[in-house]
């Protein structure tokens, strides 16, 4: 039933080679778009990282390559990389200034809404009290960018994997304390070969009592077990990529059954190595299989993407038309988290 709702919405038809009959390629990145993947620290400019290390006087060069992009070779260095960048931002009012630098760049791509990672772990260190004065940082940073450039912002606090469960007990409680309409969900990321969902089952029924909405980062670099596991244990509405669930069709299709939200980022697979090309990223099977999914760029400057591009890729690469992205657009709002007004209020601008 959900796959033939799903389709229904999206509002696919297919027609010509391999695809959907495609309408003009070049019109599909201005489109109206919302994200639901994108991680604060990750979106940061690389030139508004190394401003605020020159203004700071502190030495971060090396995560730099020679034309001034942040330089991995892998996901593990990506994850230091990551992190080194971040320990830059030390103060409420560097966390201002990266949210208006990254929702200009979103606006800049046609992003109405987008839901944000946020992590009291580089908040503030898990402090309730210091938490609370990041997040008024940020949320009036994004009202004004909301009055600028009519995009609207919602945070979805993160625990960090691979800092272990008992932290993830002091993240959970500064959740807890600021849920309400704009933080509106909770989720895990880091690295995902170290624990187990199971581990953090304690702050996720803390997060769920508090009424916050769940999701979690599985089946990237964990294979399809990995997202029975987050599915089981957490009992997650949305899964954080999820892709690896293609080598299990029985997951994909009981997740298709099932409507679980795949937040689908297929710059950053690819960018990683996960996937040799646009044409071979699974979007397209989950598609055909009727699975719920969303397009977001996760940490667009670490994979040179951005959500026009994400869209302009996908054109290229399946066919699909400006009605495929629209659907999309509508169908990851319905995914969001927000609260009903905003809801709304978001769709009138798609």
């Amino acid at each position: 039933m959900w796959r033939q709702a799903w389709r229904r919405i999206w509002g696919f038809r297919r027609r010509g080679r391999g695809g959907v009959f495609c309408e003009g390629r070049h019109q599909v990145k201005d489109l109206a778009k919302v994200e639901l993947h994108l991680h604060l620290e990750g979106a940061a400019p690389p030139a508004f990282i190394r401003g605020l290390a020159k203004e700071k006087k502190v030495d971060i060069g090396g995560i730099f390559d020679e034309g001034g992009n942040y330089r991995f070779a892998d996901f593990w260095e990506f994850l230091k990389v990551y992190e080194a960048a971040t320990s830059v931002l030390t103060k409420p009012e560097d966390y201002a200034r990266l949210t208006t630098a990254v929702l200009e760049e979103s606006a800049a791509s046609g992003v109405v809404y987008c839901e944000t990672f946020l992590s009291p772990d580089f908040c503030g260190g898990r402090d309730v009290g210091a938490w609370r004065e990041y997040l008024h940082a940020i949320r009036e940073a994004a009202d004004r960018a909301e009055a600028q450039d009519g995009i609207t912002l919602r945070g979805i606090i993160t625990c960090i994997r691979h800092f272990g469960p008992e932290k993830a007990r002091q993240t959970v409680r500064c959740a807890v304390e600021t849920a309400g309409d704009f933080i509106v969900g909770f989720g895990i990321a880091g690295d995902e070969k170290i624990g187990k969902p199971k581990d953090f089952v304690w702050s996720f029924d803390c997060a769920r009592e508090a009424g916050l909405r769940l999701t979690a980062h599985a089946g990237e670099w964990g294979g399809p077990e990995s997202v029975r596991e987050a599915l089981r244990d957490l009992k997650v509405e949305r899964i954080g990529h999820g892709v690896r669930a293609i080598e299990d069709l029985a997951l994909v299709d009981e997740i298709a059954e099932a409507g679980i939200v795949l937040e689908v980022c297929p710059g950053s697979n690819i960018a990683l190595g996960l996937y040799d090309g646009w044409r071979k990223h699974p979007i397209g099977e989950f598609y055909k299989r009727g699975v719920k999914f969303t397009v977001s760029t996760d940490d667009p400057p670490f994979f040179h993407t951005t959500m026009a591009r994400e869209y302009e890729m996908l054109n290229r690469a399946f066919d699909w038309d400006e009605g495929v992205f629209d659907g999309i657009a509508r169908a990851s709002l319905d995914a969001a988290f927000c609260d009903a007004d905003t809801r709304e209020k978001v769709l009138k601008r798609l």
